[in-house]
């Protein structure tokens, strides 16, 4: 027997050395450790031995299985080996070659005024708040003191859907319904930007479609201080550490007082130059007390509550801010014109 195992091991090693692929290999092993193989004839052969000769003849079948299988585990391994190493060689890379250079986005510059707002104003306190675009009238005007038949309902010509139904016109109807929703009647801090929609000629300053960032601050003793000190932060904030900010009367149905606020400008300092026009300031944004009618209709009590409120335009802050002389100019997916403000393409 230990003649015959010795003869398969020689037999089994002789072929091992021809094998180049897998395949035969596996054939292989299937022929020599299979059920039907030669090592299996062995194995049917124990029922005829007595139990001693059992025993050393089990010990040696079992060693010699042991010593096939590791036999064609080696030449496995080495073919595989091989077999990757040639992959290798064919396919390799030549990283010294120039690469295909990949355009990639960068953020939009309205998007990165909304950030730069939301950040600053997040970090004095304010919730960031989002409201529907397609808006009720109730909303968008009766509860913001404007009432059916109202003439400055004419001045924000509107895209109606139905009678009471519209694409909001401002986000500052989102202030009415974040105070109606607050039903414990207590303090607000909020600010949403956002889109809004009014019928316009669109040309280098105008656009049927815009965005506004609408701020809303209600609380007992809210004054005009407040705000002045508020929008003096933010003007600092986005437009230099050096500004002067200048509030001037106006009117707006939902505030009174109502002001329109300027910043000094930041092209000559104030001195007058083509962007402030010769008069050294630049017009920022609106804004103003919350009408006590306002506070009446979302139910605050005039009487306790005061508040201020102001809407920022981004499109007019980023077109200051970066020197962009056409809003259009943000609607055109122009890649010349966006790649200014992509940082990692050493833009803006």
């Amino acid at each position: 027997m230990k003649e015959k195992m010795e003869l398969l091991k020689k037999e089994l090693k002789e072929k091992l050395e021809s094998v180049s692929d897998l395949k035969t290999l596996n054939e292989l092993k299937t022929t020599y450790l299979g059920k039907k193989g030669p090592i299996g004839e062995l194995s049917s052969m124990m029922g005829s031995l007595s139990i001693e000769e059992k025993k050393n003849f089990g010990k040696a079948l079992n060693d010699l299985k042991t010593e096939v299988t590791a036999l064609l585990e080696d030449v496995r391994v080495s073919l595989e080996e091989k077999e990757l190493n040639r992959k290798l060689e064919s396919e390799k890379i030549d990283v010294t070659l120039p690469s295909t250079k990949v355009r990639v986005g960068g953020v939009h510059p309205i998007t990165r005024v909304i950030e730069e707002v939301e950040d600053l104003f997040i970090s004095m306190g304010y919730d960031v708040v989002e409201g529907p675009e397609v808006e009720e009238d109730l909303y968008n005007f009766e509860k913001l003191n404007l009432p059916k038949g109202h003439p400055a309902r004419d001045s924000q010509d509107s895209f109606y859907i139905t009678n009471e139904l519209l694409l909001r016109t401002q986000t500052s109807a989102v202030q009415a319904r974040t105070m109606e929703a607050n039903k414990e009647k207590g303090p607000i801090r909020m600010i949403c930007p956002g889109k809004t929609y009014r019928r316009d000629n669109d040309d280098a300053t105008h656009s049927h479609q815009f965005h506004q960032i609408e701020g809303l601050v209600v609380d007992e003793n809210v004054s005009l201080a407040d705000l002045k000190g508020t929008l003096e932060v933010f003007a600092k904030k986005m437009f230099g550490e050096t500004r002067e900010v200048r509030f001037r009367p106006s009117f707006f149905p939902f505030t009174e007082p109502s002001i329109e606020v300027d910043v000094s400008c930041f092209k000559c300092g104030g001195e007058g130059c083509s962007l402030c026009k010769g008069t050294g300031w630049i017009e920022i944004l609106g804004s103003g007390m919350v009408h006590p009618n306002v506070l009446r209709d979302c139910g605050y009590d005039p009487e306790k509550y005061t508040g201020f409120a102001f809407g920022i335009g981004p499109e007019r802050v980023a077109m200051l801010k970066y020197g962009i002389n056409d809003i259009r100019n943000f609607y055109t997916d122009d890649l010349r014109f966006l790649n200014d403000f992509n940082r990692t393409e050493g833009g803006k």
